[in-house]
């Protein structure tokens, strides 16, 4: 294994030796990269760990990925046939590639935030795979979770010459301005993981309040009475709004009074060698303020259990922990994480038909002044090992 700085996130040593190797010429064009579990194996890490290398790789157009085949090296100059990056007049990459040839091909863009999670990647392989089918070329671009890129990128897909759009909207307490646009201009277009209120569009998304309802009744079954729901996203993003509300309807259906200050939002992680008190999320496990965590990510529910193990707490028998979504991917392990499923295969595959719908001409439901098709999927409460009643000494007041 190369040699990096110790000091620096596991995510990155992946990342530099990768970056490295197609630097020195070891790996050229087109060469596919070591796989996920070669690469988990060689550096001792976690899968979660490796898919945020090989996002970060992918957005700074090192590699490209193409799902169900495995990772490659980027050309510099891109060409029909291979990754395809859209660079503005400074030459910066916009992050934007494609799968599939463009050749006689009808265009699909796709925007989503990151690719950093395994809920992403299911779903990004998802849509491709039911475009595909319909002879659609699928190009992805990234908005980093940038309301202001995300808008850029809209822009930019339309002026391609994409006949519909699939957008994963970013978290902010505001309205992309380009998908109000979008809807005025009836240019076809399908929302995906949330809606924007008051405004109707085409979308496909989980039920939020039923997912999070389900996740703090399943631990009041436990004995759990002090729950933290957490998520470092804005308050106001439609889907932690709707999570939120249906954290307080299962304390309310249960008569018991709900503390705001169990509430926590829009919050930055500590990072790996971060102080753990210099966190208001780790001043709460410290102070053992509650006894069990409903994280709104399974990102945010891996980095609950590291840091639950900086501060000496056993999950689950010091706190519990569930989330949304599935923080491993591994099939040759047991999954450890109780987790709602958000069956992200089959929102990605509605999202895609939709569009398609509004696509074909010869259908009279493709028009959307007449029809909207909303779409809220039912999640499902997946029970492992990383929730157990309450023990007597970690009972609160």
């Amino acid at each position: 294994m190369m040699n990096y700085d110790s000091r620096s996130p596991l995510y990155m040593q992946v990342q530099q030796y990768i970056q490295r190797r197609i630097e020195q010429g070891e790996l050229t064009a087109h060469d596919r990269i070591p796989t996920e579990k070669e690469l988990m194996a060689q550096f001792e890490v976690s899968r979660i760990t490796v898919v945020n290398a090989l996002a970060s790789l992918v957005k700074e157009g090192f590699i490209y990925r193409v799902p169900g085949r495995g990772s490659f090296v980027a050309e510099a100059a891109p060409r029909v046939g291979s990754t395809h990056s859209v660079n503005d007049s400074s030459g910066k990459s916009d992050s934007i590639y494609k799968h599939v040839t463009m050749e006689k091909s009808r265009l699909v863009g796709l925007v989503m935030p990151s690719l950093n999670d395994l809920f992403a990647m299911r779903l990004l392989a998802a849509i491709r795979e039911t475009l595909q089918a319909r002879g659609l070329t699928l190009m992805v671009a990234f908005s980093d979770g940038n309301k202001a890129e995300e808008e850029r990128l809209i822009r930019q897909f339309v002026q391609l010459g994409a006949e519909g759009l699939l957008i994963f909207p970013v978290d902010k307490d505001t309205y992309n301005e380009e998908i109000l646009s979008l809807k005025v201009n009836h240019f076809p277009f399908v929302l995906i993981d949330r809606y924007l209120p008051g405004v109707e569009t085409d979308y496909v998304c989980s039920d939020n309040r039923l997912g999070a309802q389900m996740a703090v009744e399943h631990l009041f079954q436990f004995g759990h009475r002090r729950i933290v729901i957490c998520t470092d996203a804005y308050r106001e993003c439609v889907s932690v709004k709707d999570r939120i509300a249906g954290y307080m309807n299962a304390y309310e259906g249960n008569g018991h009074m709900i503390d705001p200050a169990l509430i926590l939002t829009d919050f930055p992680m500590p990072s790996e060698h971060e102080a753990v008190d210099s966190n208001l999320l780790a001043e709460c496990m410290r102070n053992r303020t509650a006894t069990a965590y409903v994280a709104l990510s399974g990102r945010i529910g891996i980095q609950l259990l590291q840091l639950a193990k900086r501060l000496q707490l056993r999950v689950p028998e010091d706190i519990s922990i569930v989330t949304f979504d599935n923080p491993e991917s591994s099939t040759e392990h047991e999954t450890f994480f109780d987790h709602i499923y958000q069956n992200e295969d089959e929102i990605g595959r509605r999202a895609a038909s939709i569009l398609i719908r509004r696509l074909d001409k010869d259908d009279a439901s493709a028009d959307p002044v007449n029809k909207y098709e909303k779409v809220i999927l039912a999640p499902q409460l997946v029970i492992k090992r990383s929730s157990a009643p309450v023990q007597v000494y970690a009972k609160l007041p």
